[in-house]
């Protein structure tokens, strides 16, 4: 199988950068995108160019680092295989985020917002013995949302978060902080809504729906939006 790719290049946050072209041979399409970029660098390293950088670490969809922009689609390399392309490839960093290098940007505000919601248990009764129990019904209503991987790929494909990151928590963050909610064990709902109850930080999503359409988890962060902004209303009856 042969390939051309179209990559991003930029050598550092205040360099400028472009598109390069690179052919790429000895590709199969049982390899994951991940796979392909390996092949990639072993190439451009025994030609002596230099590698293009991105992010990785677990391979299977767990970790969330190596997401990346391929064809317009915001995913993750190490599950989208190189049997759902066709043809020429374009390959960006996630749209709308300062680039560290190459494939790499920068997610600093973006885990900052992660950790201004509290991703945490929050008790005020004394702790027990052995564990906070939770029912099994409870547990179920964590299902869809625990399994986020902070990949960033739903809140750099939302326009929302494009226009007003700065304010705007996202999709991601607000997804976490629906989990966090909605959990039984919990003892801070109140404080949790009043930290969200704000022009920005919740209001500013339109349901567009492109978080739930990219997620590759296939988890849909418009739908915990939509049951925050319902407890908003609830508790004000």
């Amino acid at each position: 199988m042969n390939l051309t790719l179209k990559i991003w290049r930029q050598k550092n946050a205040d360099a400028n950068g472009s598109i390069e072209t690179y052919p790429i041979s000895g590709v199969s399409e049982d390899m994951s995108f991940l796979e392909m970029l390996d092949v990639l660098n072993e190439q451009l390293i025994n030609t002596g160019k230099e590698p293009v950088a991105f992010d990785h670490d677990c391979r299977e969809g767990i970790c969330g680092s190596c997401a990346m922009n391929v064809d317009g689609i915001n995913t993750l390399a190490c599950i989208y295989g190189l049997d759902e392309i066709k043809g020429d490839v374009k390959i960006y960093p996630l749209p709308h985020m300062e680039v560290i290098k190459d494939l790499i940007p920068d997610l600093t505000h973006f885990y900052a917002q992660h950790a201004s919601i509290m991703p945490w248990l929050e008790t005020k009764t004394n702790k027990p013995a052995t564990e906070w129990r939770q029912s099994i019904e409870d547990r179920k209503k964590l299902d869809g949302l625990y399994e986020c991987v902070m990949c960033a790929c739903c809140s750099t494909s939302c326009p929302s978060y494009w226009w007003n990151g700065d304010r705007y928590l996202g999709p991601a963050a607000l997804l976490h902080a629906y989990r966090w909610i909605i959990d039984s064990r919990d003892e801070a709902t109140g404080e949790r809504l009043d930290e969200l109850q704000d022009p920005f930080k919740l209001y500013r999503c339109h349901t567009i729906m492109n978080c739930a359409k990219t997620c590759p988890k296939g988890l849909n962060p418009a739908k915990a939006i939509a049951e925050i902004k319902k407890k908003m209303v609830e508790r004000t009856i």
